[in-house]
């Protein structure tokens, strides 16, 4: 299964709102294929590559199949765990490997995503790659844990209790990791509202 760039989608607004509750999939296919652009943008957001961001949820999706029994209420967090766990492995083998590019900051425009919106005019696109840009580049200061928490809790919109299982730790450490998040994505993105 292929995953695709994903579109550009508007930031929520509203931080504080009771959690939607999402209908569950029909199959392992429609649940993989609805969260495929979000996880793309999860891992790339934590390994900073786009082939190694593919490459880690194509792998999620692939050891997620192995779990197709399970019911379907426990596909989120458990893919959610399995990128996760996949997105902290391919870090730790980068910190031991020689690098041999550019650092991060000298690489071309190519290796940025690129947006499949045909709706938006140019200046409207501009200004959405942008933002979005701000947005992942005020997301990759932030610690790994903070923006494992914001990314999950906030624009996956899952709850708490899904956030901690998925990160592996307790429910007031997603809350605090989440405030921290907040306060500063507030100080580093104060003109961009």
């Amino acid at each position: 299964m292929l995953v695709s760039t994903p579109a550009l989608e508007p930031p929520t607004t509203d931080l504080d709102r009771d959690d939607p509750v999402r209908p569950l999939p029909a199959s392992l296919d429609a649940f993989l294929a609805e969260i495929g652009p979000r996880a793309f943008r999860f891992a790339e957001a934590g390994l900073r590559q786009r082939e190694d961001a593919l490459d880690a949820v194509q792998d999620a999706m692939i050891k997620l199949l192995a779990y197709r029994e399970r019911p379907a209420q426990e596909w989120t967090p458990l893919f959610w765990s399995i990128l996760r766990r996949r997105i902290i492995d391919l870090q730790r083998r980068r910190g031991f490997r020689l690098r041999f590019w550019a650092p991060a900051s000298e690489h071309s425009e190519d290796s940025q995503p690129d947006w499949a919106d045909d709706g938006p005019t140019p200046a409207q696109r501009h200004e959405q790659r942008q933002t979005h840009a701000r947005l992942v580049t005020a997301l990759r200061a932030l610690p790994a844990r903070q923006r494992e928490a914001f990314t999950l809790r906030v624009l996956e919109e899952l709850d708490v209790a899904t956030t901690a299982r998925a990160m592996g730790c307790s429910e007031g450490s997603v809350k605090t990791h989440l405030s921290r998040a907040r306060e500063a994505l507030q100080k580093l993105l104060e003109d961009v509202r």
